[in-house]
């Protein structure tokens, strides 16, 4: 950190036993030095540098519970970085995590962190500096706030058997295709207009429409990569200015659903090649793109993506993921894009 006394109150030697005082407090190493010190004696470059991003609702002691967290990992901080966007306070800090094993640092951080209420990425300082190009997101329960197939069961009567069903396949414990067939089926019958009604009344997650608008106006490209069904992606494409929108067709006949769904079924896997179809069509490699889902059949294309990040998720898809962002800080993605600053 530079820091410009020309113009402050405080001198030198003011600055160092502030910043002494502040160390014995956090338990941590601050050196000071003049900034012509500095340039005759820079430090050696980290032999394996990370990014870590942390996100969290302004309060006080964010930097000093993070720093405590990466001490007491043994782990150096190489520099630190804050921005604020509105009450949304987010700290970039580059590690050097030297020998140890990054799936261990990351997951000991995803915990600590976690366990101070702060969302965490944390990523090779290689790979969060390469440009992205490319944001893929999940439907339910991640640009809208609704399970879309739970609000469907409602409306047809069976909410008990499709929410069991449902839960099972985001935990990972039921296969998606058969699970998504056996609840369609559930749904046989329904007029088109009861879908109309639930997609006019779709919730977005707080935050979606600045986050979108923001992307856009930054340049980057936007998909909607969904299980769910088109008859909503749809709409939102239309209604957020997506650039792609990917899901499943429910068959309709005569105003009614006929309980089976036409064409590939999209589930994890099926996510995944879409995201390797976009970066052949965009002419871009899959490492300049950013992948946001909360349940299980998210995971392959958060894994295949350059940046993975789970949202609000279930522990199956935390685990692989590159970071956490939970409900209330889904405009902090800004923040964890990386690249060069547009």
């Amino acid at each position: 950190m530079t820091v410009d006394l020309s113009t402050g109150r405080l001198g030198f030697e003011d600055l160092q036993t502030g910043l002494k005082r502040l160390a014995e407090k956090l338990q941590v190493e601050i050196e000071v030095t003049s900034f012509s010190e500095y340039q005759d004696h820079r430090p050696v470059k980290p032999r394996n540098p990370y990014a870590l991003v942390v996100l969290g609702r302004d309060r006080p002691g964010i930097v000093s519970d993070v720093s405590s967290i990466l001490v007491s990992m043994d782990l150096n901080i190489e520099s630190t970085n804050l921005t604020a966007r509105g009450d949304l306070i987010s700290v970039k800090f580059i590690i050097d995590i030297e020998d140890k094993s990054p799936e261990k640092v990351r997951e000991a951080v995803k915990q600590a962190s976690e366990r101070v209420g702060l969302d965490v990425v944390v990523l090779r300082y290689e790979n969060f500096q390469r440009e992205k190009r490319l944001i893929v997101f999940d439907m339910d329960s991640t640009i809208t706030d609704d399970e879309v197939i739970d609000a469907l069961a409602t409306a047809a009567g069976v909410e008990a058997e499709v929410k069991s069903i449902t839960a099972r396949a985001m935990q990972g414990d039921l296969d998606f295709k058969k699970a998504l067939k056996d609840r369609v089926k559930l749904l046989t019958g329904m007029p088109v207009s009861v879908l109309e009604d639930i997609a006019e009344n779709l919730t977005l997650t707080p935050g979606t429409e600045e986050l979108l608008s923001t992307l856009k106006s930054m340049g980057y490209k936007t998909a909607l990569i969904s299980g769910g069904f088109t008859f909503f992606t749809d709409r939102l494409k239309e209604e957020l200015d997506f650039d792609y929108a990917y899901a499943n067709k429910l068959e309709i006949v005569d105003g009614r659903l006929t309980g089976r769904i036409r064409g590939r079924i999209i589930d994890a896997e099926g996510k995944g090649r879409i995201i390797q179809e976009l970066a052949k069509k965009e002419n871009i490699s899959t490492d300049n793109i950013v992948a946001v889902g909360d349940g299980a059949n998210d995971q392959i294309m958060i894994k295949n993506a350059g940046l993975g990040i789970a949202f609000n998720a279930k522990d199956l898809l935390k685990k692989i993921s590159d970071g956490t962002i939970s409900k209330t800080n889904i405009v902090g993605l800004l923040n964890v894009l990386g690249g060069e600053e547009r």
